[in-house]
């Protein structure tokens, strides 16, 4: 059994981040999320519109999913990749070459992400229109 582990906000959910997903779940037979918390986010500067519960609900509804987890901090990537006997870490490709170091572990892929959509461009437009 092949065992894909990803990460993410997956705040205000777009078709982006359902093609992340199916196309990390399509490599393996199993895929596991590690999804910011609120505290992670705060200190990365970042804020959601959802918590982190609501979040981990909508993620644990998406077929492509079979379990998520809390992201606390950006070391825990090593000990997450063996608890959960990770075969591929999968991320988008906007993050290239940053995870390179956990190809020790296992395979690491960035896939490319899909045009025209983003969190940041949905939250841009919203801000907009106020």
């Amino acid at each position: 059994m092949k065992t894909i582990i990803t990460y993410g906000t997956f705040d205000i959910l777009h078709r982006g981040h359902i093609n992340l997903l199916r196309r990390a779940r399509e490599l393996g037979d199993k895929l596991v999320v590690g999804l910011s918390s609120d505290e992670f986010n705060a200190g990365k500067h970042k804020s959601s519109l959802l918590n982190y519960e609501n979040r981990k609900i909508v993620l644990e509804s998406i077929r492509y999913v079979d379990h998520v987890f809390p992201e606390d901090t950006w070391e825990q990537k090593i000990q997450d990749i063996k608890k959960y006997g990770a075969d591929i870490f999968v991320m988008g490709d906007d993050w290239e070459g940053k995870f390179d170091h956990l190809r020790e572990y296992c395979e690491v892929l960035y896939l490319g992400r899909t045009p025209s959509i983003s969190t940041t461009e949905i939250k841009t437009s919203l801000n907009d229109e106020n």
